[in-house]
């Protein structure tokens, strides 16, 4: 794994969930972009209708298998984009998203939106992953 660091400023407020306000990593290695991942399962079904915190799990599982097809853990992992359907699902999500990424959190930006292609999907994460050079 490259190593990436984590940016704080004292000129910015603490975040408010599991991410960093920014991240670096020096740039040796292979950029890996992950397509928004949602909560849909290996055999084409969604996981968790209507419950938020199993299709955040689902969502994860997803963006590791991802990753993981690439050579790399979650912890390449640097930047993640996250559409949600209800931001009062905030809280819940982030409880999720820590207990996957374990160490210096990605950076991230979560939003709201009133669509996704599937009416059951309550969140859809994209992702940046840089992989180490190869030995």
């Amino acid at each position: 794994m490259a190593a990436k660091t984590e940016i704080r400023s004292d000129k910015l407020a603490v975040p408010n969930g599991h991410f960093a306000q920014a991240t670096a990593i020096k740039a040796q290695g292979t950029l890996v972009f992950i397509s928004g991942m949602t909560a849909r399962n290996a055999e084409g079904g969604v996981t968790g209708v209507g419950d938020v915190s199993a299709q955040t799990h689902q969502v994860c599982q997803n963006l590791q298998a991802a990753v993981e097809a690439a050579g790399g853990t979650l912890d390449d992992i640097v930047r993640v984009d996250v559409y949600v359907r209800n931001m009062e699902d905030f809280q819940a999500i982030h409880a999720v998203r820590s207990q996957y990424f374990t160490g210096i959190a990605p950076a991230s930006t979560m939003v709201e939106v009133s669509k996704f292609v599937n009416k059951d999907y309550l969140i859809e994460i994209n992702a940046i992953a840089v992989l180490p050079e190869a030995d």
